[in-house]
Order: C-alpha cells, then structure tokens, then sequence
C-alpha cells in the first residue's frame, strides 16, 4: 500500500470524525457526556469509548516491541497492565457506594484541599503524557511514510482532534470512539487474520516465544505490572470520568467488557511484534521500519491505519478530560464551553510542545506514570476497602514517595541517582523502586490508620 493511500484513509477517517461530531453542546454534554436529550451513554458506547481510549497506539506500540525484545513474557507484561480495568470498575463501584461522583470527591472529603491538589498534579502529568505519546507515534508512523513531514503531521493531527474536541467535549469524544473503535476493530482484524494465515507464522511458537532478548526481562515487568494495577486505573482520568456517566450496572458491564477486547487486542498487536523476533529481523524505527520489510504492503498498511486511528481516538478523550480537570476540579476557569474550549487548547499546545522536544521511549512514559500513581495503592486499600481513617501527612509521606520513586527511574542514568539505584537492567531497578515505594506509602498509612483510631478509642 502506498504511503499516499493510507496517509489518504487517515485523513478521510479525520473527516468522518469531525462529521459525526456534535455542532452543538450543552454544558452537562460537554463535560458529562450526554446526548442532546439528556440521556447518559449507553453500554456499547461506554465499552468502545473505554477501549479505544485504552489501546491507543502508544500502547499497541509498546506490546509489539515488549513482545519483539522479551517475546510472549513481554506481550502479556502489557497486557496485564489492562487487569485496570477489573481494578478501576471495583475502585469506581466503591467511591460511588460511598456517595463520590469522582476520585477527586473523596480524596477532597478525607484530605482536603491539599489532598486533592496532589492528586490533581499526577492526572495533570498523565493527561499531558497522553496527548504527546500518542503525537509521538503519529509523528514516528507519519516520518516512516513520507520523510520529514513528522512535524507537520503532529501538529496538523493534533489541532484537527483539537478542533472536533473543541465542538462536543466529552459527547463529542464518546461519538467519534465509537465510530474510531469500529474502524479499527475492521483494520486490525484484516492484519491479524493475515498475519495467522501466513504460512511463516507458527501460534506454539509465538505463544512460547523468547524474543530477541530472551524472557526474562518480560517476567520482571509482569511482577511490575502486578504492583501497579490497582492504582493504575485511579490515576487515569480517562477512564474514572467513564465510572460516572451511566447507572451502575451499565458502568460495571461496561468494564468487564472493556477488559477481555482491550486485552486481546493487546496481545494480538503484540504477535506482530514477536513474529519480527522470530524471523530475526532487525528492530528498525520502534518496529515501524522492520514491520515494512517484512509484511505485503496491504498489511503494513492496515497495521499503521490501526495505530493512526488509536492515537486520534485518544487524543480526543485526553483532551475532554483536561477541560473537565480543569474546569470541574481546579476550577481555574469557568463552567462554561468556553471555559472548556481554552483548556483544550492549553493542554494541546503543550502535548505538541512536548512531542516536539521530548523522548521517544515510549514505555518510559507508562513506567514513570504508573510509578506516580503507587501512592493510591495503600491510600484507597485502608482508607476506601477497609473505611480507614488515614490522616493527611501519611497520605502527603506516600505521594512523596511515589513522585521521590517516579523522578528516580526519570532520571536514573544521572550519577547521583544511578548511586543510589541497584545495578541492573532499567527494569530491574524499576521493581525494586515499586517495591520501596510500596513498603514506605503501607507503612505511613497503615501506622498513620493505627494512631487516629488509637486516639478515638482513647
């Protein structure tokens, strides 16, 4: 396929978007999703609107090339990261039993202001980590195709996702996943089904696949996932904002079933990455240049049309969760579409800002997020599960903990931090950084939980 055709289906799939796109919105429709007569989404829109903001192609980025460098082990390391699903839909079924319509509400009503001031920080950093991650892999697939045109195609993506954003807020980004969700399911269904079908790929060797590197190293960041997966979720606006839109059965099938797609269509992306191992083709581009030297045109085509079409989906909802942050949270400007529009805007320039300048390792950005996110591992466990009450300086002594562990794998070939970190791979040293993290945020809530109902009691 020509880079020209797919570059064309890209921007007629950008077009579609902005047609079904809502002209107009009401202020409840902007920042609480629903249709112009009032009505919450439905289940199959929450599903796809969860799925495609989830599999986004930083994502699917990352399980083809865990899979190409730690074969099976690597794939399904990522693939757990998406257990948040089945973590994030207990979390949100529990704030809503206790009467919270958001993360931040109950945060704000056990630790005040500060509290949630902390919480914000981190979904500020990870909205912002979305929107560049993704312009990053647009800006990868888009120099592969038709060389130097990386900087115009990420600005040009990002300020058309921004312009149909802009228009609907959230209503208009549960519209476009939808249509984006069903065109991708379309695409990345052809590529795989050719792939299976191919007469050079084998299922027991993938599935017992090594990768280029070997296993091990797979198994490290599945332990790695594992510590991450409960406050994962918590962490990612995205998805909270989707715990709050319909009833709660609605809510809670909507997880379960955003949890099996969005996992298969991990691991499914990650054989494309594991079979390049298998043929022992070298890692060229983050897998794009090795992917079109291995597979007909038509297949490496359908393959980037899915990772365009996934990041597009994501930038939309990134950026309805910004303005809601911004607006509904900070409450640093008014609740109005306006209000929205500019927060929009804000978070876009400084995405694009960031992609222009910034790294390309895209798994250093789910590393450094997921590690951040760690303080509301025992913070929502003994305070939300076991109706604890945690003080604020356990709560503040965890958070610091998680930034202290994030910043230091951020910056862990600096001398100073590199002295202090276990040698060893990068991921080793992330374990055991998730490991401290754990240990110091449990002990000052747990012991902090003991001293307030040691002092009632008293």
């Amino acid at each position: 396929m020509q880079p020209s055709v797919i570059i064309g289906l890209f921007l007629v799939i950008l077009l579609a978007s902005i047609f079904v796109a809502p002209r107009r919105a009401s202020v409840e429709g902007f920042f609480g999703g629903q249709s112009e007569t009032g009505q919450p989404p439905g289940l199959w829109t929450l599903v796809l609107s969860q799925v495609t903001t989830w599999i986004f192609a930083r994502s699917l980025m990352n399980s083809a090339i865990l899979g190409y460098f730690y074969g099976i082990a690597g794939t399904l390391a990522y693939a757990a990261y998406y257990a948040s699903f089945l973590t994030g839909g207990y979390i949100v079924l529990r704030l809503r039993a206790n009467g919270s319509g958001s993360v931040q509400d109950w945060l704000g009503s056990r630790f005040g202001p500060a509290g949630n001031a902390a919480y914000n920080l981190v979904i500020a950093l990870r909205l912002l980590s979305e929107v560049f991650a993704n312009l990053i892999v647009v800006g990868l697939i888009f120099g592969a195709l038709w060389h130097g045109s990386e900087t115009t195609a990420i600005i040009a993506v990002a300020a058309l996702a921004l312009a149909y954003s802009c228009w609907g807020g959230l209503t208009a980004a549960l519209r476009t996943d939808v249509l984006q969700m069903a065109i991708f399911l379309v695409v990345f269904a052809v590529a795989l089904v050719a792939l299976l079908a191919s007469p050079d790929f084998s299922l027991s060797a993938a599935l017992t696949a090594p990768g280029s590197s070997g296993g091990y190293l797979g198994w490290v960041l599945m332990v790695v996932a594992a510590l991450q997966v409960f406050s994962y979720p918590a962490h990612d606006p995205v998805m909270m904002d989707r715990g709050f839109l319909a009833d709660e059965a609605t809510t809670r099938a909507s997880f379960l079933h955003a949890f099996w797609i969005s996992a298969l269509c991990i691991v499914g992306f990650g054989l494309f990455g594991i079979q390049a191992s298998l043929q022992g083709a070298s890692y060229e581009d983050q897998l794009i240049g090795t992917w079109a030297t291995m597979f007909p045109g038509w297949v490496f085509g359908a393959l980037m049309l899915s990772l365009l079409v996934s990041a597009l989906s994501t930038l939309d909802s990134a950026l309805s969760s910004a303005s809601r942050l911004v607006v509904e949270e900070l409450r640093l400007a008014p609740r109005s579409l306006n209000g929205g529009r500019a927060a929009m805007l804000v978070f876009a320039l400084a995405g694009t800002g960031l992609t222009l300048w910034g790294s390309q390792t895209l798994f250093d950005a789910v590393a450094v997020s997921g590690t951040a996110s760690m303080f509301l591992t025992p913070v929502l466990i003994v305070g939300l599960v076991m109706n604890r009450n945690v003080p604020l300086w356990s709560y503040l002594v965890a958070w610091a903990a998680a930034m202290l562990g994030a910043a230091a794998y951020f910056a862990r070939a600096w001398e100073p931090v590199a002295a202090i970190l276990p040698e060893g791979h990068k991921y080793e040293q992330l374990l055991a950084i998730c490991v401290v993290v754990l240990i110091v945020g449990f002990a000052a809530v747990v012991f902090g939980a003991r001293r307030v109902a040691s002092r009632a009691a008293g």
